[in-house]
């Protein structure tokens, strides 16, 4: 079977590259060959939601919708057409739509986050807003064989709206995302996100610098996209995000960081759909972390054996208090993290689900 995977963004991002592009090699043993083409160049991808150089964006865009016109010559050549999210990340469907119906396939269509939630850009405001076309979600839901979820809230709402789901959480490879020798003196405190999720990290800083009262450890924050993060008290080293390095990061916290907190761009619905993929990341790495258990984070590991939830401030500062000053027990929980993730959290296991989808949707 050949399968057309469409994307909006190229692997940098975290939903193409754990999605999608890690099963490529799994799925090829299982006789599908699966052949990636996201709309956004790398280059794009690491300008888009920067301000400025819009001459240069739009001309990027451009070669993006020519790429997408040229492909659609060699459509008959698939069996099935599968969308992670949307073909572009603006604008109707008529790209998926237009692909179906000349290639006469089906779609699988993958959603990772809720993004059938409608919500304000924090960097184009009200005309990102518009350009996304928000409808657009539900329009393509209607017209999948299947649509695999990310989470069980998501999979409810395509269900209500007719879908046939299946439920693939977003998992990272335990050969790669493992863990390391760790003899950091002081231990540190971590976070690796992106510029989107900073801010719920932002809301614990005043936990930190209580802490730092008290406790020695540095601040690792990765991803935050800003020039300087200063917190009284607390030795802290802000670097870029990098993907060669992304596993290197999550292995070398003693401890992490899964703050989850609604902010004037992301509502209480769309954290619902959230995946809970950092969690999932802490895992893989047997590191112990403290999240809040909102939406699937909830129920993601085992609360007080591999991680703690912090449902209040107070609770933050206790649970980070407890792992601060107990070695043996970071060391416990990391490694029932890490047990963990391999009985549930496999590229090997969710490979075999999403192979049964393709086969079965291709059927009908």
């Amino acid at each position: 079977m050949r399968v057309l995977a469409i994307s909006s963004y190229p692997r940098q991002a975290a939903s193409t590259r754990f999605r999608v592009g890690q099963f490529i090699a799994p799925l090829r043993e299982r006789g599908i060959e699966l052949d990636l083409q996201p709309f956004l160049s790398e280059k794009l991808f690491t300008e888009i939601y920067r301000p400025g150089n819009l001459a240069s964006k739009a001309a990027d865009i451009a070669r993006g919708l020519a790429k997408r016109t040229i492909e659609i010559v060699g459509l008959r050549n698939y069996d099935l057409l599968f969308v992670q999210r949307e073909a572009m990340f603006f604008g109707p469907e008529i790209f998926e739509w237009i692909y179906r119906k000349i290639g006469r396939m089906p779609l699988v269509l993958d959603l990772d986050d809720a993004t059938y939630v409608g919500y304000k850009s924090p960097t184009y405001g009200k005309l990102g807003s518009v350009l996304k076309c928000f409808g657009k979600t539900d329009r393509l839901i209607k017209a999948s064989a299947r649509v695999i979820c990310g989470n069980r809230f998501i999979a409810e709402y395509a269900a209500a709206l007719g879908a046939t789901t299946e439920i693939i959480p977003t998992v990272a490879d335990t050969d790669v995302f493992r863990p390391a020798e760790r003899k950091n003196d002081p231990p540190i405190i971590g976070w690796i996100g992106t510029h989107s999720t900073f801010a719920s990290v932002e809301k614990l800083f005043p936990i930190l610098e209580r802490l730092a009262a008290r406790y020695r450890f540095r601040l690792k924050i990765v991803g935050a996209a800003k020039e300087r993060i200063e917190l009284n008290g607390v030795p802290t080293e802000n670097l870029k995000w990098s993907l060669e390095r992304e596993p290197i990061d999550f292995a070398s916290l003693d401890i992490g960081l899964y703050p989850i907190f609604a902010v004037p761009h992301a509502s209480e619905e769309w954290i619902l759909g959230k995946s809970g993929f950092k969690a999932i990341q802490y895992l893989a790495c047997g590191v112990p972390f403290v999240m809040s258990p909102v939406g699937i984070a909830a129920e993601i590991g085992i609360a007080g054996e591999t991680h703690f939830n912090a449902r209040s401030l107070e609770d933050w500062y206790n649970c980070l208090e407890q792992l601060l000053n107990d070695l043996g027990l970071r060391q416990k929980m990391g490694n029932r993290g890490r047990q963990y993730a391999l009985e549930n959290y496999t590229v090997e296991k969710q490979a075999e689900k999403l192979a049964e989808v393709f086969q079965t949707a291709k059927s009908g």
